[in-house]
């Protein structure tokens, strides 16, 4: 990361990490979907410790549950410190991705299948966000009548 990404005190800006989580989502997503994406919303994002200017910076995205149209995507940032080696998990985001056509109209995407028990998890966790963010949905509209 460089001094463009950063804040007056040395550390990144959340909204550059931000940004580049989205765009790590987006790339698991077309490569599940085979098709384009859109970003449907960003379910949590959590900083854990703060990323210095100089420091090398990984996004692992993992597609973590599939509906019909929709996606939940994983993003996993670790900075390290290019000099020591040393790596810390700095921030998690859980994105909902769309697949769309050239029309912007949504389409289907290829069902998940789940093999190891970290994918597994990752799919109940990702099953038990969705349920609570439909229900909060639906609690707020109803509250609106």
């Amino acid at each position: 990361m460089g001094i463009t990404d950063a804040n007056s005190a040395g550390f990144i800006h959340g909204g550059t990490v931000m940004k580049l989580c989205d765009e790590a989502a987006g790339l698991a997503a077309i490569k599940h979907s085979r098709c384009r994406v859109v970003t449907g919303g960003m379910d949590r994002m959590t900083f854990l410790h703060p990323i210095r200017i100089g420091e090398l910076v990984t996004f692992a995205a993992t597609v973590n549950a599939a509906w019909r149209t929709s996606m939940e995507v994983g993003v996993r940032v670790i900075a390290e410190d290019p000099r020591s080696g040393r790596k810390r998990h700095t921030a998690t985001a859980y994105l909902t991705m769309v697949a769309v056509e050239e029309n912007g109209r949504p389409v289907p995407v290829p069902a998940l299948e789940p093999e190891t028990g970290d994918e597994v998890r990752r799919e109940r966790e990702a099953q038990l966000r969705r349920s609570n963010r439909l229900a909060e949905r639906q609690q707020i509209v109803a509250e609106r009548e």
